[in-house]
């Protein structure tokens, strides 16, 4: 088969690349390397088609889906506090980009769309753990132009026949997510912080909770929500059904690490939710999804990582020569 990654140099795209890859697949990554990185795709690069270009342009998106049976629209400007600062950019992005990619697969006649849509699109409610059925009520631009994006692949499901399916990712995590972003994800500042020898700065008082989901459980989702056939215009969850505080993060990444990890903790920023926790009880019965890795394997996993990855940031970490 045939596959298009948009985004694919990404931190979440590129292990998706991977195991495309792996699996014998045919891959067309498109990104403009805004936020992704060539060196993700190093062990692959000889084996997909690798073309860059924003899905901004639609000619550039239109090239990319030529062939394709399948079109994974990862790429995005992926972060809340940056929406808040940039709404403009995140919704030429987030939304024209994803409706240029949408009439590209359309005009491909692609078998279907699989859209990395985002939990933020519930906001800030306080029923736990978030059900699809919900009402959505995001709370910054990111989460309203994710959820434009759910609402547009099942537009055209219903308008042009573009089978789709969209996948709520929840605080992924794992190897290749970019520490050195102010925009990057909460556990990749933590280890880098760490290894740097620096407190890690938690905003808020610590006790708010995320379902934190280890990159290969969201591989394998996404793969799923190509290949079952009965789910078109469906949206999931992709979580794990657990959640942890930020201040229980640092307990075990202490133990982990095997030094105590201690934080500066700074006043909240504008829409960052308290609390998220997903419902996976839709994924599991209509895609067959259970997480292979739990929360404390994953965070071992991903520091270990990181620990060899930036090893030269550790080396010369104040106390650590």
């Amino acid at each position: 088969m045939n596959y298009l990654v948009t985004g694919g140099a990404g931190f979440i795209g590129s292990n998706i690349v991977d195991e495309l890859v792996r699996r014998g697949h045919r891959v067309t990554v498109l990104d403009d390397f805004s936020s992704g990185k060539e060196e993700n795709l190093a062990g692959v690069r000889d084996k997909i088609r690798l073309l860059r270009g924003s899905i901004c342009d639609l000619q550039a998106a239109q090239e990319a889906c030529r062939g394709a049976d399948y079109v994974l629209h990862l790429a995005a400007r992926t972060s809340v506090p940056r929406s808040v600062a940039e709404p403009l950019d995140t919704n030429r992005v987030n939304i024209d980009g994803t409706l240029n990619v949408l009439v590209a697969a359309r005009d491909a006649e692609v078998r279907r769309f699989v859209f990395a849509a985002s939990s933020s699109a519930y906001g800030e409610s306080e029923t736990l753990p978030k059900v699809e059925t919900m009402p959505s009520a995001p709370i910054s631009p990111y989460g309203v132009t994710k959820l434009v994006g759910e609402i547009y692949a099942q537009v055209f499901g219903r308008v042009y026949g573009l089978e789709n399916v969209s996948i709520r990712y929840f605080n992924v995590f794992g190897p290749r997510q970019d520490p050195t972003s102010q925009y990057s994800g909460v556990l990749s500042r933590f280890m880098l912080a760490v290894l740097q020898g620096v407190p890690p700065v938690v905003f808020g008082d610590g006790f708010q909770s995320r379902d934190f989901t280890y990159i290969d459980n969201v591989v394998d989702i996404t793969l799923r929500a190509c290949e079952v056939p009965s789910v078109p215009g469906k949206v999931f969850n992709g979580g794990t059904g657990e959640r942890t505080t930020l201040n229980d993060v640092l307990k075990l990444l202490s133990q982990i690490c095997g030094k105590q990890v201690v934080a500066k903790y700074d006043p909240p920023r504008t829409g960052d939710i308290l609390h998220s926790l997903a419902d996976i009880s839709s994924a599991r019965k209509l895609l067959g999804y259970n997480p292979r890795v739990n929360f404390e394997e994953g965070l071992r996993l991903t520091w270990d990582w990181y620990r060899h990855a930036y090893a030269s940031v550790s080396a010369s970490a104040p106390g650590t020569r």
